[in-house]
C-alpha cells in the first residue's frame, strides 16, 4: 500500500494554511489596524491572495497539480518579500526603493506588527514555508 498521497496532502494543506493565516493577518493588519499597505506590500497580496484559493481547491480535491500553479506565486512572492525584507532593513540601495516618492513607507514603524515584529520578515518566512512545503509535495509524487 502506498501512504505517499496522505503525507503530500499533509504537506499541500499546511501550505494552505500558511497562505490562509498570512492572508487574513494581512487583512487584518489592513483593514482592522487601518494601516495602508505599500507598494512591495500589495505585490506580496498579489501573490499570496491567490495562493488561499489555488492550494484550498487543490488540497480538498485532493489534487497535486495545485502546486504546478501555487508554486510559481510562492517563489515570485518570496521575491518581493524578500526584497522588501532587505529594503525595511536598509541594505537595499534608495535609488532602487519603490515606496520613497509617495504612499505608505516601505521601512518605517508603521511596518511592524505590534511594533516589533517586521511585517515584510513575517510575509518572508510565510513565503519560504509555503515553497519548502511545495517543494516537499513535488519531491514525493509518485
Amino acid at each position: 500500500m502506498d501512504n505517499t498521497a496522505p503525507r503530500q496532502w499533509h504537506w499541500l494543506f499546511a501550505a494552505w494554511m500558511v497562505a490562509l493565516v498570512a492572508t487574513l493577518g494581512a487583512l487584518f493588519v489592513g483593514e482592522v489596524m487601518g494601516q495602508a499597505p505599500c507598494v512591495l506590500c500589495w505585490y506580496q497580496r498579489i501573490a499570496m491572495f491567490p495562493l488561499v484559493v489555488t492550494l484550498g481547491v487543490g488540497t480538498f480535491l485532493n489534487d497535486r497539480n495545485a502546486v504546478l500553479y501555487s508554486l510559481p506565486l510562492a517563489v515570485v512572492g518570496l521575491g518581493f518579500a524578500g526584497f522588501h525584507t532587505l529594503v525595511f532593513y536598509g541594505v537595499a540601495p534608495e535609488a532602487i526603493q519603490p515606496c520613497t516618492a509617495s504612499g505608505p513607507s516601505c521601512s518605517d514603524d508603521g511596518m511592524t506588527l505590534f511594533g516589533t515584529v517586521p511585517l515584510p520578515l513575517l510575509s518572508s518566512v510565510a513565503f519560504a514555508l509555503i515553497t519548502i512545503f511545495l517543494i516537499v509535495v513535488t519531491r514525493r509524487r509518485p
